[in-house]
């Protein structure tokens, strides 16, 4: 049964997380970036590890592990930020993504694609806009609007704008 929300075949970007990986799709991404200095944001969540400049403009930056309760993540020379859009309350906040590694970019048929797994009620997997199959692997594709909370979408413009301003 797919997946509602996927009418058309689009390609997604994916990326490793410890072992496992995950997918976005392409046009929310702006750009890759290898990994470098981020400086730290008082008082911000765990999982915001801090801000970079990306071309004059204050992006925060994500450790998804740390986001998903896995390990936060350490700088390899694989490690990279992948730099998204997310939309959130009517509007586009450029967000940097810690990823261990990029993989590749392919398509995926809506048919190729399975809703995200229902885990009891207390685990929130509205993240999760499906399970992809590329050759024998899953590939949980995220819906990156979703992955931050609206309050957390909203702190993270705050600090960009605070260190902008």
């Amino acid at each position: 049964m797919p997946v509602a929300a996927i009418t058309e075949t689009r390609q997604y970007l994916t990326f490793k997380l410890a072992d496992e990986v995950f997918a976005v799709d392409v046009a929310k991404v702006r750009e890759i970036l290898e990994f470098t200095t981020i400086t730290k944001v008082p008082q911000t969540p765990p999982f915001m590890r801090g801000v970079i400049n990306l071309r004059g403009s204050v992006v925060p930056v994500m450790d998804l592990r740390l986001k998903f309760g896995m390990s936060e993540t350490e700088k390899t020379i694989s490690t990279c930020t992948i730099v998204v859009e997310v939309a959130a309350e009517g509007e586009t906040i450029v967000v940097g993504a810690l990823a261990d590694s990029v993989q590749e970019v392919f398509e995926l048929e809506p048919a190729q694609i399975e809703p995200a797994p229902r885990i009891g009620t207390k685990l929130d997997t509205d993240f999760i806009l499906g399970m992809g199959k590329h050759g024998e692997q899953f590939i949980m594709i995220l819906d990156i609007d979703r992955v931050f909370t609206a309050d957390e979408m909203a702190g993270m413009a705050g600090e960009a704008e605070v260190v902008n301003g």
